[in-house]
Formats: structure tokens, sequence, C-alpha cells
């Protein structure tokens, strides 16, 4: 429910701090007084396309606030959670617009989209106007209505069209990993085939294109590679060389090692350099010994890396990628190969898959079909009470068959439509083409008494909705407001005395001149002024009949 709001700066309004009651609240006042403006308030803090228009003259910046008080258990609740926003219970929207076009939106602290902040709203509160269409009866919302009136009926079915649908969707990928029809199977063998082939002929071998690649290296650099030994050569085994200079010092310090360990063990690394010099010549002896460019290997190198890069591109990164995805292509032909008895099964497996969603699908239309049986009783009951004597309401379905069922929709394969009319001998239409604003108020305040909190909405806004409405009539829309507002909070701007009376709070908007400026004021009524807003908005003066027939409209509800 909306708790509290805050208004500053919007229009008329300097600041105002409204209380609401958690059921039902009524704004009334003289027209022009300013009731619209609590509703572009929070229209505008709900989420709506800001308009720089609502700020008030001469000031820099408009904010409205919002209090919500919510179940924990509620859609807002888990998807603030999904936002990683905390909520207690409580939920505060403060939203702001400069005069510049700059703004910002929060919830519970933490800034958030315009999309976020609609996507929250829109599970808190239904706003509806008499020009505007009732949320719950636009054609794309009404399937949604009727599966939350019959939600326990329906659920094992959709949950049973769900696992059909599933398993339908793996029959169908079962059948596409076999290659699906006959032209398609043989189009993929032919594709393995030459895969596979091309992959067996390279003879691929794990670490191969690392050791071609080392080398190429070697013969794209073989004169750098020479030189380089060669004057290494040259350094070892020159005479008094590297070599020579070695044996000399080993037999100088051999001179020394009888003078202790110290002089043995430099010795001992003398001689071990000596023969690691050594040794190092005769490996550099060999390596200059094979050294040799032969062009018919570095054509087979250069040609082998190309192919080797070649299957890479196609097939991995790498040879064991190459290799693995040959098995799988081998793999893959065996299965197609072989696969016409597994597909005729599966096709087989598929249309009896098929059937059952159908048949599904038939068994949740006719479950809707007995719920909308009911609500259309139930409604047309509400709107004899709501003096529409010869009202019709019907929910039509579209026809389908075997051929048009949606195999893919786990919601069925249902289109409805609700159908009304007011007068005798009218045939049915849709709603949006035929009902008037004071029916379609009407019709609405029916279908809602039938809702009463199941949707998860926990405010409604009404801008209106009774115009055009008088006498029983009246008594009969004030009388549904009531039972709605047990379940669920109503805010209304109404003119109607009988409305107003039966409110469990009601709020004055009136328009005033301080210091040269025009102000919007809003007040909670006491008892006694209620009496007085009543008989005004009666167009009576304050007689004593006046104010007698205004407390009994108020006693007459409780108030």
């Amino acid at each position: 429910m909306l708790n509290r709001l805050y208004i500053k700066n919007i229009a008329l309004i300097d600041e105002a701090n409204i209380t609401f009651d958690s059921r039902f609240n009524v704004l009334s006042g003289e027209t022009g007084a300013g009731k619209s403006i609590i509703l572009d308030s929070i229209n505008f803090v709900l989420g709506s396309k800001a308009d720089k228009n609502l700020i008030r003259y001469g000031q820099e910046e408009a904010l409205v606030k919002a209090e919500f008080i919510i179940d924990e258990k509620s859609q807002a609740a888990a998807l603030l959670n999904d936002m990683d926003i905390d909520c207690d219970g409580v939920v505060v929207i403060s939203r702001r617009l400069s005069v510049s076009g700059k703004g910002s939106i929060k919830i519970n602290g933490n800034t958030v989209t315009a999309t976020m902040l609609k996507s929250i709203t829109s599970r808190l509160v239904d706003v509806h106007g008499q020009s505007e269409h009732f949320y719950l009866l636009n054609e794309k919302n009404q399937l949604n209505l009727i599966d939350s009136l019959c939600a326990d009926d329906i659920q094992p079915l959709r949950e049973k069209l769900s696992s059909e649908i599933a398993e339908r969707r793996n029959i169908l990928s079962s059948i596409e990993e076999l290659g699906g029809d006959e032209q398609e199977r043989a189009r993929k063998l032919d594709l393995l085939d030459y895969q596979i082939k091309e992959i067996s002929e390279a003879e691929v071998r794990v670490g191969e294109f690392e050791e071609l690649s080392a080398r190429k290296k070697v013969m794209d650099n073989i004169e750098k590679i020479a030189v380089a030994l060669n004057e290494v050569k040259t350094i070892l085994n020159d005479d008094n060389g590297c070599i020579d200079q070695l044996s000399v010092i080993s037999r100088s310090l051999d001179a020394l090692s009888s003078f202790g360990d110290e002089y043995s063990a430099l010795q001992e690394r003398a001689e071990n350099l000596s023969v690691e010099a050594e040794d190092l010549n005769e490996t550099i002896t060999d390596l200059c010994d094979g050294l040799s460019y032969d062009e018919s290997e570095a054509v087979y190198v250069d040609a082998r890396i190309d192919l080797l890069k070649k299957l890479m591109r196609k097939y991995g990164s790498g040879e064991e990628a190459v290799l693995s995805y040959l098995a799988e292509a081998e793999r893959q032909y065996e299965a197609l190969n072989n696969a016409s008895a597994s597909i005729e099964m599966l096709r087989s497996k598929l249309s009896d898959t098929e059937d059952s969603i159908y048949a599904t699908s038939l068994a949740l239309t006719a479950r809707r079909k007995e719920c909308c049986n009911q609500l259309c009783i139930e409604v047309v009951k509400e709107l004899t009470s709501l003096n529409i004597q010869n009202a019709k309401f019907e929910v039509k379905f579209k026809e389908y068959d075997r051929q048009s069922v949606r195999l893919n929709d786990t919601n069925g394969s249902d289109d409805i439509c609700f159908m009304f009319s007011a007068n005798k001998g009218e045939p049915l239409k849709p709603l949006s083409n035929i009902i008037s604003g004071g029916e379609m108020s009407r019709l609405m305040l029916a279908v809602k008494t039938q809702l009463k909190n199941i949707n998860g909405i926990s405010t409604y806004i009404f801008d209106e909705i009774d115009a055009g409405i008088s006498g029983v009539t009246a008594r009969a829309v004030a009388e549904k407001f009531i039972a709605i507002s047990k379940n669920t909070q109503i805010i209304a701007v109404s003119h109607l005395p009988q409305v107003c009376a039966a409110a469990n709070s009601q709020y004055l908007i009136s328009k005033v001149e301080e210091g040269g400026n025009t102000f919007t004021r809003i007040k909670p009524l006491s008892p006694d002024e209620r009496v007085t807003e009543i008989v005004r908005l009666t167009g009576g003066t304050m007689s004593e009949a006046a104010v007698l027939h205004a407390r009994e409209l108020l006693e007459y509800f409780g108030n």
C-alpha cells in the first residue's frame, strides 16, 4: 500500500505531505483546485515520462517521494531482491527533476533507471482513469487474469504442457543430431566424409607443428648460425685459444694442490672447465658438420606448416583439437550412416508427443472456459447491482485445431477477448469497440470486485471514474469501492457525495492565494469537515436538512 506521499514544487504545490489510510481514500475539491496535480505527482514517482512543465514556476527542482508498505513475499519484493536492493517491507521511492532536464530516481537509496522503476511500481500500483483502458481489460493481459482466477486448477496442466514441450524440443534436437530428413542427412554425411578424409590423410601428430616451426627457424637462419658457430670454434681451438689456456691453468693449479684442500678444489674446477670446453668444441663441430641447406626439405617444411595451419583454422587451435574434431566427426558419421531406423522411431515419438501437447492444450482451454463461465456470471451480477440491468459479458476464445496448436508455447494455445454489451438487443462486441466511459468504470469495478488481491497489486488509483454516475448507481459504486478496499488500498478522485461518504479517509484539495502567489493545499478532513464537504458536493447550502442528509450518508457507510 501507498503509506505516505511527499510532494515538493510540483505545479501549484509548494510542499505537501500526505499519509494515506490502508483502505479507502478519497480526494475531493472544486474543479481546478489541483486534484489532478496529486495524480500527476503519483504518476511521476511511479515512472511516467518526466515533464519539466511539472516544476513549480520559479523553482529549480521538483521532488516526489512515495513510501510503500509491501509484503516481503510479494512479486515486488522478489524483484527488488533480484536488483540487490534491500527491502524489509518498506519501499521508499524518490524522484527528482530539474529545469535543466536532469533527474534522478532512487529506490531505498539505490539509484535506478526509469525502466527498473516501472518494473517495480507496475507490481505495486494500478492507475485507472475514465479515458484510459483498464490494465486488466487490455487483451494481452486478459488471459493472465483468467489464469490468476483459476491458478490452482490449471497449474498441473501448465506443468504437464511445459514438460511435453521440453520433451518435443529434446526429440527435435536428437533428430537434428541424426541429420534431420534424408536429404539433409546425405548433405551432412558428404561434409563429414570430406572432413574425415582431409584430417586423416594429413596424418596429424601432436607436437609436429612445434617441431616443424623450429626446423624452419633454423633453415631460415642457417647462414647466421654457421658464422656464429665457426667464430666460437676459432676461439676454442686457435693456438693459445680457450682450450689451450684452460690446460695451462689446470697444470698450474695442479702444482699447488699439495698445499691444501682449497688449492686442490681450484685445480679440480679448472680441470672440469677444460673438459667442458673440449666437449663444447666437439658438439659445435658436430653441429657445423650437420649444417646444410636442402631446398626440397625447406619446401616440404613450408608446405607441411601451411597444411597444419589450414587444419587448425578449420578444426581447432592445435593438433590435439584437430584430432578431437576427427574423432567426433567419425562418431557423427557412424551415427548418421546408421540413423534411418533411429530417426523413424524418433519421428513416431515426436508425433505422439505433439498429440499429447494438443490434448493438454485442449484440457487447459477447457479449464479456462469453466473459470470464465463462472467469472462471467459473477461479473453480470455485479453489473446488475451497478444499474446496468441488461448487461452481457462473455469471454471469447479463438478456436484452434491439431494443425494450428502452438507446439512451443508453455502457456497454451489460447487467445481470448472480453466481450460486452450494455443494452438489450445489442450484440456482444470487444470492450474497446463499444464501451462508454461510465460503462467501462462499472465493468472495471465489477471485475475488480472479483479479483480482490489476486493480481498482487496493493493499491488501486481511480481518477474520476465515477463521472456521469448518480443516484442509486452512485451508492452501488461506493459499495463496490468498499468491497475492493477490504483487500486492496484505494485512492480515488471523486465528485460523488456517496463515494466520499463511503471512504475511510477524505482529503480536501483547495486552491489559495498567499503573498500574491497561488498554492494548492491538501488537508485531511475531520468528521465535521467531511459533513461540510459532502453538503458542498450535493450542491446544497449548509441548511439543517442538507447537514442531516450528509450525516445520514456518512452513517450509512459506517463513518
